[in-house]
């Protein structure tokens, strides 16, 4: 597998005579393949971001490997050559949450969902009393076994710190399933457990709808969501009210009144506590007029709700003169694993 960020290959451990997955660190941006297996950087100016990612991405790497539980990745061992760094994994057959419910033909039921949720709150219950965030949950990042509980993968640390580093927003986020806070570092905006129960929230939307959400920064300026509970019997299935309402809860797109912890959102499943009435959908916006862009401006691109899209924007110290004077380069484009 291959990402904007690393690479995953399946190996052999002939030590224990098993199959593992090594993760490569491998941010395209700043680096490529030189010689052989070394890693080389593109421009010298890349050296002090890049050893910063390669310790946050060994940092990462020592943090999985202190947690332990079955819906968490296992990290066996990481180490440092050819000019980067790796951790070895587990691999796990399967596939994922995104290809089986696609498969289904009707909404599951309550027992299914709470068989996949459960196990995933307990990881991330786990987490978060470490103080660390997944921020990239969705149906492909969520691995169904043949046998045993689900396994949450893919963690972000290393692309955070490259984008503190270099003063850009690089967001590497899954638009229908990262909630308002992950576009922009704000004060009042701030990332915590309700950043990975939004993105939990949107992913169990995909489960009982077979569709993800709204993105939250389309929602952010005009919300026309359609909270589930609203929804008929014939999209929603046999799922209980009390299950629908906790979804549309975890989907708030203010921080500030989604559940704020793993708890919360467990009570409100469970039925325990009742989540605040969420409001109806907003009225469509009166239709604008827009002048036709500046030349350059003029190709777009479909892309799917849950693909991942990479943004690395720059913010200038002074704004370009006039439209045509700002260009926007493609990124590498691959699956994140």
């Amino acid at each position: 597998g291959v990402g904007g960020f690393g690479i995953v290959y399946l190996a052999m451990d002939h030590a224990l005579d098993r199959l593992v997955a090594v993760k490569e660190y491998m941010p395209s941006m700043m680096a490529a393949r030189g010689r052989g297996t070394e890693v080389s950087l593109r421009s010298s100016l890349h050296q002090d971001t890049f050893n910063i990612g390669l310790r946050s991405f060994v940092n990462e790497a020592k943090l999985l490997a202190r947690f332990n539980h079955p819906s968490l990745v296992k990290v066996y061992r990481f180490w440092e050559a050819n000019g980067t760094a790796y951790m070895a994994m587990p691999f796990y057959p399967g596939r994922t949450l995104k290809d089986e419910r696609r498969a289904m033909l009707q909404t599951p039921d309550e027992n299914w969902l709470r068989g996949l949720v459960d196990p995933l709150l307990g990881a991330m219950e786990v987490l978060h009393k470490e103080s660390v965030y997944h921020r990239d949950i969705a149906p492909d990042n969520i691995l169904l076994l043949p046998d045993g509980p689900p396994v949450l993968l893919d963690f972000g640390a290393a692309r955070a710190v490259i984008g503190d580093r270099t003063q850009s927003l690089t967001a590497v986020l899954k638009p229908s399933y990262a909630p308002i806070e992950q576009y922009a570092d704000v004060g009042h905006l701030r990332q915590g457990p309700w950043t990975d129960l939004y993105a939990l929230g949107a992913v169990l939307h995909f489960v009982v709808t077979g569709r993800p959400p709204k993105p939250s920064a389309s929602r952010a300026v005009h919300d026309d969501h359609v909270p589930l509970t609203t929804l008929p019997r014939e999209v929603t299935g046999s799922m209980p009210l009390k299950v629908l309402k906790a979804i549309d809860w975890a989907l708030t797109v203010s921080p500030h009144t989604r559940p704020q912890n793993v708890q919360q959102f467990r009570d409100a499943l469970e039925g325990r506590v009742d989540p605040p009435e969420q409001p109806a959908p907003a009225p469509a916006a009166p239709a604008v007029s827009v002048s036709a862009p500046a030349a350059g401006w003029d190709r777009t691109q479909q892309t799917d709700d849950a693909a991942p899209i990479d943004l690395e924007l720059t913010v200038a110290p002074h704004p370009p003169a006039t439209p045509a004077d700002a260009t926007i380069a493609a990124p590498p484009r691959g699956a994140t694993v």
